[in-house]
């Protein structure tokens, strides 16, 4: 497979930054503290409007994630709430914690979490992903948003931002406490992981071939790396490969534990995902939701199909067919002008590197809007 592709698939977490300590806090059960870091080190400046604080909470596999909790300065009673997480291979420092700060400005509490074996969060071996286990990240969100004494545990929804697109509207299909749900640039990370991009690879013998090496992996290192974004880009390279190099790799987005932006997931890490296809029953989701694209984004495929096949019960690569959304009406696509996939991480700028005027293309307002109608 392509090296430029196949890094592009398997982004991942990395364990710089997270520390785990043994205890016995809950009886015999030996549980793991997580020691997090405490001063403001994410790469975007902390919003006067809202109040920032570390917290943890348990998935029902027995890990811990660390999350950033962002609540609004001025509030009044119990609010809406919002767990929101993604890209995939990235850390809350950087993409969802921006959204998660953006939408406390606007009167939610929100929470912005490091996924199971990634970044602050428990989990051995390192930067290993599983359908089930994140799935399980956001409902055990949920969980935690929902004993928060400020939150209405009535009026909760998430947000997942691009491989995390694909994983929030399997939480919604699984999780009826989400009452609304955002994708914003979304990948289906079965979907790319089993057919690679634009379905170019969606044949058995490719499939297979794949298996075949991934299985030898497992024998020969099965804790090697697969590598993160590349360091330098060709020339030639897919300009998706450049945007991709432009957020992890520079002071616009690095982060030291982001695995896009260092050494990337196992390589075995991912090797479920391929074999999955975990939106087979979005198309029964009730609750809202909304699909965010970049009308330029080269995974704006992934926002439209699983847009089409949530609504319609079928779509443009999906090899199966459902019954129509019993709920149509509170669905919707939106797209984007002029926005690439890596815009929608931060707004995106007139300059690489995050320099120059920001573009501002994300619209907070409308997310907030969008939140508001249908929690």
């Amino acid at each position: 497979m392509n090296k430029l592709i196949y890094t592009a698939l398997l982004l991942g977490g990395m364990l710089t930054g997270c520390t785990q300590k043994a205890t016995n806090e809950k009886g015999d059960k030996e549980m793991m503290k997580l020691e997090l870091t405490q001063e403001w080190d994410k790469v975007f400046p902390l919003s006067e409007k809202v109040n920032h604080k570390k917290v943890t909470f348990e998935t029902q596999y027995g890990l811990i994630l660390a999350a950033d909790l962002y609540t609004p300065k001025v509030a009044q009673g119990k609010l809406p709430a919002i767990a929101v997480s993604g890209p995939f291979g990235a850390t809350k420092e950087q993409s969802s914690g921006l959204y998660a700060m953006k939408m406390a400005e606007r009167g939610f509490v929100a929470l912005a979490f490091d996924p199971s074996y990634t970044g602050e969060s428990s989990g051995e071996p390192r930067r290993t992903a599983s359908p089930d286990i994140n799935t399980e990240d956001f409902m055990a969100a949920v969980d935690f948003l929902s004993k928060q004494d400020d939150v209405d545990a009535d009026k909760i929804g998430i947000i997942g931002i691009c491989g995390w697109g694909g994983i929030a509207l399997n939480a919604a299909a699984a999780d009826t406490r989400i009452k609304a749900t955002v994708a914003s640039t979304m990948y289906d990370m079965t979907r790319v992981s089993g057919n690679n991009y634009n379905d170019a690879l969606d044949v058995e013998e490719a499939r297979h071939t794949a298996r075949e090496t991934l299985s030898k992996q497992r024998l020969t290192d099965p804790m090697a790396m697969a590598g993160g974004v590349v360091d330098t880009v060709p020339y030639q390279a897919p300009q998706f490969i450049k945007d991709y190099h432009d957020y992890y790799k520079t002071p616009r987005g690095y982060h030291i534990r982001s695995g896009n932006s260092n050494d990337g997931w196992r390589t075995i890490g991912t090797q479920a995902y391929a074999n999955t296809r975990f939106l087979y029953y979005i198309n029964e989701i009730r609750s809202a939701v909304l699909v965010m694209h970049g009308a330029d984004a080269h995974s704006r495929y992934f926002g439209e199909s699983a847009y089409h096949y949530m609504v319609e019960g079928k779509a443009e690569g999906y090899h199966f067919v459902g019954n129509p959304n019993p709920n149509p009406q509170n669905k919707e696509l939106l797209i984007i002008p002029d926005a690439s996939h890596c815009d929608l991480y931060d707004g995106g700028w007139t300059e690489t590197a995050g320099k120059g005027e920001p573009k501002n293309l994300i619209p907070w307002d409308k997310l907030a809007d969008f939140f508001k109608k249908n929690l």
